[in-house]
C-alpha cells in the first residue's frame, strides 16, 4: 500500500473531520483525544497536516519519547521537515557541558520560525527543553546577519563582526561556531544550519554562497541568501530571555502528551536551578555572577500560563483540567506474539474474517521478503499489504478496521530512533582528524610516500594566503600540502612500536615501492585466480534456497542488519547455493555482526540435513560462541554441542559419539580438540573463527 493511501483512510474518517473543524476555530480551545494506541497519534497528525494551516508543537514526556515520535513523523511525512527542539545542557547552570549540536538545533528552529513567512512548522520537543528560556526576538533579529551575493563586505570587517558574535577563528571549520578565512574564501559554520557556508569574494563583493560538506569539502547547494546568527546559549545573561512560546504564532496548536507532568517537570527543574543559584551566590560571597533562575527558566506557574495561551490538544493516557471537546478513538496496542508464528497467523485470520485490512510495516525490503516467505508457508490464503516505513509501535484501529503491525514488534527486535545522517569515515585524513595530528606523527602521501607531520603554516600562493600542512621528509626536505588536497594524505598505520622509514623527496624510492606492491598484488591475484578456477571445477554440495525456517531465523534478529552485514549474509548464502566448494572470509570490527552471519550460514546448513563444525582458538571463546548460538537457536529444532577438553574423558567421548551418529547439528570447540578427535557423519560446513574475523568453508 502507498503511504498516501494509508493516510487517506484517516483524512476521510468522520472523527478526524470533526477534529479538523475544531482546529479551524481561532479561539484557544482545549481538545481531548482518548483511546489512541501505539503510533496512531503520529499517523493522525500526518493525516491532518496538509489541512491544518497553523504551526504544530508536540510536547512529549521526555527526550526519548520525543525522538521516537519525531522519527514517526519523519517516516509518515517524508517530504516535510520535522524539527526536534532539544535541551542545551543536562543540568541547570552546567554551561561547560553544553552540546554544540543541540545549540545548533535550537537556534535552527528559532531562525526557521522567525524567517518562515507561512509560519507552518512542525516541532517536536519535551518539557526539559521548554523550561529553558531563549534569546528574545529583538536580540535575535538585531544579531542576525543577512548575507546574499552582490553584497559589499570587507573580509576583515566581516571576520571581526563574526568573532564579536562569538565565532571562533580556526584553520578550517568542522562544527558550529567556527569560521576560517583562506584568501578570498570565508567558511562559516552557523549555529542555525546543518551545513557550513562557503562565501567567495571578488575584491569586496560577495560573489557566491554555497553549502558544503565539512568532511569532503565538496559543495552541496548554491544559495541566494543566508542568515548567520550567534550562539543563542551564552554563559552570562547579556540579553534578556523570553519563553520559547513567544516565538510561536498566536494560532499555533500545542499537542501535549501529559500536561500535568510537563508542568511538574518545569517546577522540579526550576527548584534545581534555584538550589544551584543559591549555592553559587553563597560561595561567591553574594556577588552576582549568574542570572537569577526566573530570568533563565520557566517555573510551574509560568509553564501553565504559557500553555493556556494556545489551542491545546491532549492525546496521552492522563488528562488535566476541563476540555471544550472530547473525541474518542477505538484502538488497541499491537499484541505480543513471543515469536509464535502460529499465533500470529491465527490473529491475522481472525481479523481477516472480520474484514479488517491488515498492514505489515517494515522499512527493509529483505525483511518484507522474509515476512512474505513466512506467511506464504503458514497460510497462502492470508491477505495483507506492506507499508514500506517503520513506526515505533503498531496498533489495531477498530473504528477504521485497520491492523497496523510493525515487524520489530512481531519478532521482538530492537527498534531505535534514527538521528541525523552520520558521515562515512574513510582512510583519507579529514579536517577534524587533522586537528588531532601532533607534530612528529607519521603520515603517508599517495605521491611522495612516508613523511613526518610538522604542523600547519600559512603560505602565499598567487598573492593569496592559504593554509597548508608542512611535511618533513628525509634530509629535512619540506613539502607543503594545501588543505584542499587532504584526500591524498592518510595517517600512517603499521607495526606497533616500529618507526617507518621516511622517504626521500625527488627519488624513485616511493614509486619503486608502489610498483613492487602492485607486482605482488598481481602475483596474489594470479594465484587466487588459479585456486578459484580449481574450486570452480571441483564438485561441491549445492544447498537449497532459503525456506520458511531461514526467513524466520533472520527476521527474529533483534537488531536491524547493517548494509554490509546484509550483503555479507547474501554473499555467503549465495556461495552455499552453488555446486562448488566455498571458501569465504568475513572481516569486520568487534560488535558489527559477524557471529550472526556465521549463525545464519550454520542454520542453513542444518536445515539441509548437514552438520556444522565451528572452530575457535581458545576454550573461553568456544564457550562464548556456544552460549550465543544456543540462545539464538533456542526456538528452533537444532542441537548445539560444545566439546570441552577439560571435561572428563567419558563426557568427551559421549559428545563425540553423538556427533558421529548425526545427533549433533552444530559442534563448537577449539581447533586442536575438533581436528584430532571428531568424526562427522555428514559435515557440510566448517566455520573458523580467528576472533577478529570469521571464515566459512564447505
Amino acid at each position: 500500500m502507498e503511504l498516501t493511501s494509508f493516510l487517506d483512510n484517516y483524512r476521510q474518517d468522520g472523527i478526524v473531520q470533526i477534529l479538523l473543524e475544531h482546529l479551524k476555530s481561532s479561539d484557544p480551545q482545549r481538545i481531548r483525544l482518548k483511546g489512541m494506541k501505539g503510533s496512531q497519534d503520529a499517523v493522525l497528525v500526518a493525516a491532518l497536516w496538509k489541512s491544518i494551516k497553523r504551526a504544530q508543537v508536540f510536547i512529549m514526556n521526555d527526550k526519548e519519547e520525543a525522538a521516537y515520535f519525531h522519527n514517526d513523523l519523519q517516516s509518515l511525512l517524508p517530504n516535510q521537515e520535522v524539527l526536534l527542539f532539544p535541551t542545551s545542557y543536562k543540568k541547570p547552570y552546567q554551561f561547560e557541558e553544553v552540546e554544540n549540536a543541540n545549540i545548533l538545533m535550537r537556534a535552527e528552529i528559532l531562525n526557521k520560525i522567525t524567517q518562515s513567512k507561512s509560519k507552518l512548522v512542525l516541532i517536536v520537543t519535551y518539557a526539559e527543553a521548554l523550561v529553558e528560556k531563549v534569546i528574545n526576538q529583538r536580540a535575535l533579529a538585531s544579531n542576525t546577519l543577512i548575507l546574499k551575493p552582490g553584497d559589499n563586505w570587507e573580509l576583515s570587517e566581516l571576520n571581526e563582526l563574526l568573532q564579536d558574535y562569538g565565532f571562533e577563528r580556526t584553520d578550517f571549520v568542522y562544527e558550529a561556531g567556527q569560521i576560517s578565512v583562506r584568501g578570498g574564501i570565508m567558511d562559516i559554520y552557523s549555529y542555525a544550519n546543518e551545513w557550513p557556508f562557503r562565501l567567495e569574494f571578488l575584491g569586496s563583493e560577495l560573489e557566491s554562497i554555497r553549502t558544503f560538506d565539512p568532511i569532503t569539502q565538496l559543495s552541496e547547494t548554491s544559495l541566494q541568501q543566508i542568515s548567520i546568527i550567534p550562539n543563542v546559549q551564552t554563559e552570562l545573561t547579556q540579553e534578556q530571555r523570553e519563553s520559547f512560546f513567544n516565538f510561536l504564532p498566536a494560532n499555533a496548536c500545542i499537542w501535549v502528551k501529559d500536561q500535568e507532568q510537563v508542568e511538574d517537570i518545569a517546577g522540579e527543574c526550576f527548584k534545581k536551578a534555584e538550589a544551584v543559584y543559591n549555592e553559587t551566590s553563597k560561595s561567591s560571597g553574594g556577588t552576582t555572577i549568574i542570572a537569577s533562575p526566573h530570568l533563565l527558566f520557566e517555573n510551574k506557574a509560568s509553564m501553565s500560563t504559557e500553555l493556556k495561551r494556545f489551542c491545546s490538544i491532549e492525546f496521552g493516557n492522563r488528562f488535566y483540567g476541563k476540555a471544550h471537546h472530547s473525541l474518542e478513538f477505538n484502538a488497541e496496542p499491537q499484541p505480543s506474539f513471543q515469536k509464535n508464528f502460529d499465533l500470529m497467523v491465527t490473529e491475522f485470520q481472525k481479523y481477516q474474517a472480520q474484514f479488517y485490512h491488515s498492514l505489515l510495516l517494515a522499512e527493509s525490503s529483505p525483511q518484507r521478503d522474509r515476512l512474505n516467505a513466512i506467511f506464504e508457508e503458514l497460510d497462502p490464503d492470508l491477505q495483507f499489504d506492506h507499508l514500506p516505513i517503520t513506526l515505533r509501535a503498531g496498533y489495531v484501529d477498530h473504528h477504521l478496521k485497520l491492523v497496523c503491525f510493525t515487524d520489530h514488534q512481531l519478532f521482538e527486535r530492537y527498534h531505535k530512533y534514527k538521528t541525523k545522517t552520520k558521515y562515512t569515515k574513510s582512510k583519507a585524513l579529514t579536517l577534524k582528524e587533522l586537528r588531532t595530528l601532533q607534530p612528529g606523527d607519521f603520515v603517508v602521501h599517495i605521491d611522495y610516500g612516508v613523511g613526518r607531520f610538522a604542523g600547519m603554516e600559512k603560505v602565499q600562493v598567487n598573492d593569496k594566503e592559504q593554509e597548508a600542512l608542512r611535511l618533513v621528509y628525509r634530509d629535512d626536505d619540506l613539502l607543503y600540502i594545501s588543505v584542499h588536497a587532504l584526500h591524498k594524505i592518510s595517517k600512517y598505520s603499521g607495526k606497533e612500536g616500529a618507526a617507518p622509514l621516511v622517504n626521500k623527496l625527488g627519488s624513485q624510492e616511493w614509486n619503486q615501492k608502489k610498483q613492487r606492491a602492485k607486482s605482488k598484488v598481481k602475483e596474489i591475484a594470479r594465484d587466487l585466480i588459479e585456486l578459484y578456477a580449481k574450486r570452480k571445477a571441483a564438485p561441491g554440495y549445492e544447498f537449497d534456497a532459503d525456506g520458511f525456517l531461514q526467513a524466520e531465523l533472520e527476521s527474529s534478529f533483534i537488531y536491524e542488519d547493517t548494509p554490509d552485514q546484509a550483503k555479507a549474509t547474501e554473499d555467503v548464502k549465495s556461495d552455499m547455493m552453488t555446486p562448488h566448494p566455498m571458501d569465504r572470509l568475513v572481516c569486520g570490527d568487534v560488535g558489527f555482526g559477524k557471529t550472526e552471519i556465521a549463525i545464519r550460514a550454520a542454520f542453513k546448513c542444518v536445515v539441509n540435513g548437514k552438520q556444522v563444525a565451528i572452530l575457535v582458538p581458545t576454550t573461553i571463546l568456544a564457550m562464548q560462541h556456544f552460549r550465543t548460538i544456543s540462545e539464538r537457536l533456542s526456538n528452533f529444532p537444532v542441537t548445539v554441542e560444545y566439546v570441552n577438553r577439560f571435561k572428563s574423558t567419558k563426557e568427551v567421548k559421549e559428545t563425540l559419539a553423538r556427533v558421529a551418529s548425526g545427533h549433533t547439528n552444530i559442534l563448537i570447540g577449539t581447533h586442536r580438540m575438533v581436528n584430532r578427535d571428531v568424526r562427522f557423519k555428514d559435515l557440510g560446513l566448517l566455520v573458523i573463527d580467528e576472533e577478529q574475523k570469521f571464515g566459512v568453508k564447505v
